[in-house]
């Protein structure tokens, strides 16, 4: 098998003796070849859905990145920044202020309360453990009425300009 072979020889290697070979051994040589085969799709679906999920990691984080990167740019007024525009410690921001139920969530008050009450029945859920980062994106889905009851109770009690200037360009 080392000794080199002249183009002819090889051409009736490839296709006389092999068809040849494969003909006389079907029974044998088929059902490996067809488990190989399914060996090898089997890895390549394992991998393309590694691949998969990896770009969505990557790309959720991307996208998280350049929501904060426009956000951070398209509110230079706002000094605070969003850490500390939260007025609560690192640790307290993930908690939930008071738990919310699912009626209170949706509904909405004008008069804004000055004990943190409120912000049980403001449309956002959990709006006093959120950042302002937070709750901006969320404001654009808010009727009229939801965002005056925001906008009084943010005023009455943190004051971030940030959703401030949000709500008063969404009421222009």
């Amino acid at each position: 098998m080392t000794e080199h072979k002249s183009p002819i020889e090889q051409a009736l290697d490839l296709f006389f003796f092999a068809p040849l070979g494969l003909l006389m051994n079907a029974d044998e040589v088929i059902p490996q070849l067809v488990e190989r085969g399914r060996q090898q799709v089997t890895m390549a679906r394992m991998f393309g859905q590694f691949a998969v999920q990896q770009g969505q990691s990557e790309a959720a984080k991307a996208v998280t990145k350049l929501q904060e990167t426009v956000q951070r740019r398209t509110r230079p007024d706002d000094t605070t920044g969003p850490a500390s525009d939260a007025g609560v410690p690192a640790t307290q921001t993930s908690a939930p202020a008071e738990p919310v139920t699912p009626a209170a969530s949706t509904t909405t008050t004008s008069r804004p309360q000055h004990n943190g009450e409120m912000a049980g029945t403001l449309a956002i859920p959990d709006y006093d453990s959120l950042s302002a980062s937070q709750v901006v994106p969320r404001l654009e889905s808010l009727s009229g009425d939801e965002l005056v009851a925001v906008r009084d109770y943010e005023a009455a009690h943190r004051g971030r300009k940030t959703i401030l200037n949000k709500i008063d360009q969404l009421q222009r």
